[in-house]
């Protein structure tokens, strides 16, 4: 399985903070945005990644990620020059697609809990052994605010509404899918919606038509934010400060999670010091490198 991270738009609702820079490269308390859904992708085993964003901002990701071959990975980017969509990125990840199923993460998503590994496993197995599509449920207290699944007494998908008045359900779909590879015909198929975007809401009903999705949900073990506004990005800010503070470990850090996946060696490790500056994240790296000389 591969994957693509969507850090383009135009982070409207983050404005003026977006207009001279791009919404996943805004800090998330003391790393960038699009660490926290690069890491998810590295938990869950995914190793190459795609990166879909702006014309302006395509290379500023590529000096701070560059070729992700530092923590074991494969990054590459394309432009999105104007929004079409979220399942706009399936036709323009074609050809990194090829043969291979995909996941498909936004970049403003932070999750995080306790048995995230296991379930992001689950889901791929669901998709290559079955060749269903999986989504994941997160209650939330305004589902008008969201997509929503509603689920039947076997946890089985029944619906699935975008922003309804009157929602059936409190579970939102969060910003991370898990898709076969026919997914890219299915997007070739969509007709765009009213704003003129090819909704990720119709690929998902798609499936639905053919009984061929699947729902994870997240329990209160875990934890989902939207980072797209002013308030929810200084919420995140402050949950990852107070658990990093509470546990001494960094949540996101990529060459820890290299490290510890076998992506990257001891020595790749203590190398790789040499290219980040003096700083408290160094400082974090150096006593990882310590403690498992």
């Amino acid at each position: 399985m591969k994957g693509i991270i969507l850090a383009g738009g135009e982070g409207s609702r983050l404005y003026p903070l977006t207009k001279a820079v791009s919404k996943q490269l805004l800090p998330v308390y003391d790393q960038p945005m699009i660490y926290y859904p690069l890491s998810v992708l590295m938990v869950a085993g995914i190793k190459e990644i795609l990166i879909i964003t702006t014309p302006v901002h395509k290379k500023i990701f590529e000096n701070l990620l560059g070729d992700g071959s530092n923590i074991g990975l494969n990054l590459s980017y394309t432009i999105q020059d104007k929004p079409r969509g979220l399942a706009d990125a399936f036709i323009l990840g074609e050809e990194f697609i090829g043969n291979d199923s995909i996941c498909l993460m936004l970049g403003d998503n932070l999750l995080y809990g306790d048995g995230l590994t296991k379930i992001l496993k689950e889901s791929i197995n669901q998709v290559e052994d079955n060749e269903n599509a999986v989504v994941f449920g997160y209650y939330v207290n305004k589902p008008e605010d969201y997509g929503i699944i509603q689920l039947n007494q076997n946890g089985e998908i029944v619906s699935i509404e975008e922003k309804p008045s009157h929602p059936t359900s409190n579970y939102a779909i969060i910003g991370l899918y898990f898709y076969p590879n026919n997914v890219i015909q299915l997007a070739k198929k969509v007709k765009p919606s009213l704003r003129g975007e090819i909704e990720i809401t119709s690929i998902n009903q798609a499936y639905l038509n053919n009984n061929k999705i699947k729902a994870n949900l997240l329990g209160r073990g875990f934890t989902w934010m939207d980072t797209g506004t002013h308030e929810s990005l200084l919420e995140a800010s402050q949950l990852i400060k107070s658990l990093e503070k509470r546990t001494g470990l960094k949540i996101g850090c990529l060459e820890e999670i290299a490290f510890n996946k076998g992506l990257i060696s001891q020595k790749d490790l203590k190398k790789s010091l040499q290219n980040i500056q003096d700083s408290p994240y160094k400082n974090y790296i150096l006593k990882l490198v310590t403690r498992n000389e």
